[in-house]
């Protein structure tokens, strides 16, 4: 784990809590004590995206510590809509936006106002990469190669392990620069093929994160009719897809083709996969609920005129086995970022 701007990173830990998998009890750098009476709106690019909601209730939580108001607004996966959103929160007295999970290279004009207005940008998968940006003070998240290239792994793994062929359809939603950038490197990834003989990847599938609920059996329909018994794994840009394609494939009595997700380790996903039931067998998760601390420090930070923190967590795979584990040994346990993050906002 590299070291960032003094974090000390301390024993890597998985702690299964309500809604989200936690990794790594880190310490944060010394900062700016709380700034008083803040107005913060989290705009969501789309309620149906369990990472970007699970990001929402860690901020949402981080923010009452602070002692601000946090109002929360649903893009709906629609750029019209998160413009309006947008416009909305820039007309209203706000110190702070967070853009969950879209790209503000889209909203040049609100930016431009908001920046004028002095209100401070943050976002979280708002970027391909993390860390500050042209439009953002930083944008939250893990390395989106770090994170595909885990998932890629473990299907190759996994391959090796069982002697089972490797034909991977890859789900994408290339509005985003994050997924496309998860999407390049799995596919690199399978068909560079450590260690193993004849990967191919049969497929990259654009089906909208939006769209997943009604999309998934036309193209789970189309996909069979294209490869067949060659299909054997799936990757994808988000647990979501792995939330629908279950039913088309047992209709289809493909029960054989297994999952595992580079997306955020939904509360779905990782019930599913802990119960061991599911054809999704894994979960590159990212640490949602610090993600969203993290969001609440960043904004912290740049109110009072502090530059970025300069962290970065990690993502860590999570399986049926990992998952088990870590309720046996206390899903309740508190990570410990939460009292550390809550010490230099108190400026103890």
């Amino acid at each position: 784990m590299p070291k960032v701007n003094r974090f000390c990173a301390g024993v890597l830990a998985l702690v299964v809590a309500s809604t989200m998998a936690q990794v790594s009890l880190q310490t944060p750098p010394p900062g700016p004590a709380a700034q008083a009476g803040k107005s913060v709106v989290f705009i969501a690019s789309d309620f149906r995206n369990g990472g970007v909601m699970g990001v929402y209730r860690g901020m949402q939580e981080a923010c009452k510590t602070l002692g601000w108001k946090l109002a929360l607004e649903d893009g709906k996966g629609d750029r019209t809509q998160q413009a309006a959103l947008l416009k909305r929160a820039i007309a209203g007295a706000v110190h702070g936006i967070v853009f969950g999970g879209f790209d503000p290279v889209e909203f040049r004009d609100q930016t431009a106002s908001a920046r004028r207005k002095g209100i401070v940008l943050v976002g979280w998968h708002a970027a391909k990469d993390p860390g500050p940006t042209s439009d953002l003070f930083v944008n939250v998240s893990t390395h989106a190669g770090d994170v595909a290239r885990i998932a890629a792994d473990h299907v190759v793994n996994h391959a090796v392990a069982s002697k089972r062929p490797v034909g991977v359809v890859i789900f994408n939603d290339n509005q985003y620069a994050v997924a496309n950038a998860k999407t390049a490197v799995m596919r690199q990834t399978i068909e560079a093929c450590q260690g193993y003989a004849g990967c191919k990847v049969l497929a990259i599938e654009n089906v909208l994160i939006s769209e997943a609920a009604t999309g998934m059996a036309t193209a789970v329909s189309k996909l069979l009719a294209a490869h067949g018994s060659a299909w054997t794994y799936s990757l994808a840009i988000n647990d979501v897809y792995f939330d629908e394609i279950n039913i088309p494939l047992l209709m289809a009595k493909r029960a054989d083709i297994l999952h595992v997700s580079a997306g955020d380790g939904s509360a779905k996903a990782l019930g599913r996969i802990e119960a061991g039931v599911s054809q999704q067998v894994a979960s590159v998760a990212e640490p949602l609920k610090l993600h969203g601390y993290q969001l609440a420090d960043e904004l912290n930070r740049a109110m009072a005129g502090a530059p970025p923190s300069g962290f970065q967590s990690q993502p860590v795979l999570l399986t049926t086995e990992l998952l088990r584990l870590a309720s046996r040994r206390g899903a309740k346990d508190k990570p410990g970022f939460e009292a550390a993050y809550g010490a230099v906002w108190s400026g103890k």
